[in-house]
């Protein structure tokens, strides 16, 4: 995932499948090039047509499968929709899982975006932080957990999820629900339906509820490499979609061949003074949820704000190990500051110039307009922060003319001690 969070990621990557092509590793066995995701499902989520802008031949299908029209013009991606909550271009915010504000960028503005909202609604197994930033109006629908067992009409039910190798296969949770009035994610979506759409369009949502395998039968009929869908994922293990330059090395270009693409080169700059800060996240972590302080990566207990920075930066800088600073940034000249209060400093060998510090702590000092080019995924690998003592405003710090000035809340953030081993 950190090569996609950075101005030229795109970039980037297609430089990293130029050299697999040129060492002949796509399509050969045990090569090739596989994107670690962050959990399971996310590649499943694409490959069922969650996208922003699905392509035509996908709705072609739906509108084939379904009998309706779906809309054509494109949606939002998550920046966009923040985008267009604070603009007030959208007015309903529905969260199916996640926890929104604190994964997304730029956190104030974020969560400023949805208390505008006229409606947010959290689809979620536990409560979160995005819970407490409500719109007008505010729904929290509890949902079972993909652990907990799902019993509908037809009896037991089981999910289907796809991880980042292109398997697909069952999932089924043992664990009794922890309410008997939760509602499956498909029983919650499909009733919002009802409830809306209502009979257009004939379609069945009562009998999709009722059991599962009638969603099933519309994937084998709308996505490709599914076409024998029920069958294939229940079987052990479940199954491998196609994929033809790892199958037969074929190429879905104009071409019909693999092609090379040549990139700009894009050199981040430094100014003097400052250090480009990525956002990673600690070993009691699984993305936004924190299950504990201790972080035996790199041996860090008892506390999180904490920044590692390389020894010999911190001495040029003028710090000492141990010392608490402000991480803060400024995107452009006119834009506000962003500042992270009361973040220890680590000595660690990190690369000179570089910096590492936890989200979700530090999502605040990444601006929503800093994206990846052709992707639109915020540059949560590359800020450009200087670090400052707490209570105090530093004079020209340039990025792009930055002037970081505010006032220091850093007592209301003093970390706990923390051991470091």
């Amino acid at each position: 995932m950190g090569l996609t969070q950075h101005h030229n990621a795109v970039a980037t990557i297609k430089e990293i499948t130029n050299v697999a092509l040129g060492q002949g590793n796509i399509g050969k066995p045990g090569a090739g090039l596989l994107p670690v995701r962050g959990h399971s499902n996310v590649q499943g989520d694409r490959t069922m047509g969650i996208w922003e802008r699905p392509p035509a031949h996908f709705l072609d299908r739906l509108q084939a499968e379904f009998g309706f029209d779906p809309p054509r013009q494109n949606g939002f991606d998550t920046v966009e929709a923040i985008r267009a909550l604070r603009d007030g271009r959208a007015r309903v915010f529905i969260g199916l899982g996640g926890n929104f504000v604190q994964a997304a960028p730029d956190t104030d503005v974020t969560a400023a975006a949805l208390r505008s909202a006229r409606l947010t609604v959290q689809i979620s197994t536990k409560i979160n932080r995005s819970h407490l930033t409500c719109g007008e109006t505010a729904l929290i629908l509890p949902t079972l957990g993909r652990t907990e067992q799902d019993m509908q009409a037809s009896g037991s039910q089981f999910v289907s999820v796809e991880d980042s190798t292109c398997s697909v296969h069952a999932s089924r949770g043992p664990l009794p629900p922890a309410s008997p009035l939760l509602r499956s994610e498909v029983a919650i979506v499909t009733g919002m339906a009802e409830a809306t759409l209502g009979g257009r369009h004939g379609i069945d949502w009562q009998g999709m509820r009722d059991d599962y395998r009638r969603i099933r039968t519309h994937i084998a009929r709308v996505i490709p490499g599914c076409e024998s869908y029920e069958v294939s994922v229940s079987r052990p293990g479940g199954f491998i979609l196609p994929h033809p330059p790892r199958d037969s090395r074929t190429f879905p270009t104009a071409s019909g061949r693999a092609e090379l693409v040549v990139s700009a080169i894009e050199a981040l700059e430094l100014p003097p003074g400052h250090l480009v800060l990525q956002t990673l996240r600690s070993h009691d972590q699984f993305n936004t949820t924190i299950y504990g302080l201790s972080d035996r990566y790199r041996g860090i207990e008892g506390g999180r704000r904490v920044v590692f920075v390389n020894p010999a930066d911190i001495a040029e800088l003028g710090f000492a190990d141990c010392d608490l600073v402000d991480l803060v940034t400024r995107w452009t000249d006119d834009d506000h500051e962003r500042r992270a209060s009361a973040f220890r400093i680590v000595a660690y060998q990190t690369p000179r110039g570089c910096a590492a510090a936890y989200y979700p702590e530090t999502n605040a000092l990444v601006p929503l307009d800093s994206t990846a080019v052709g992707s639109n995924t915020p540059t949560s690998k590359s800020i450009i922060v200087a670090l400052i003592r707490p209570g105090t405003s530093p004079g020209s710090t340039s990025q792009g003319g930055q002037r970081p000035t505010g006032t220091d809340d850093a007592d209301k953030h003093d970390p706990q001690p923390m051991h470091l081993s």
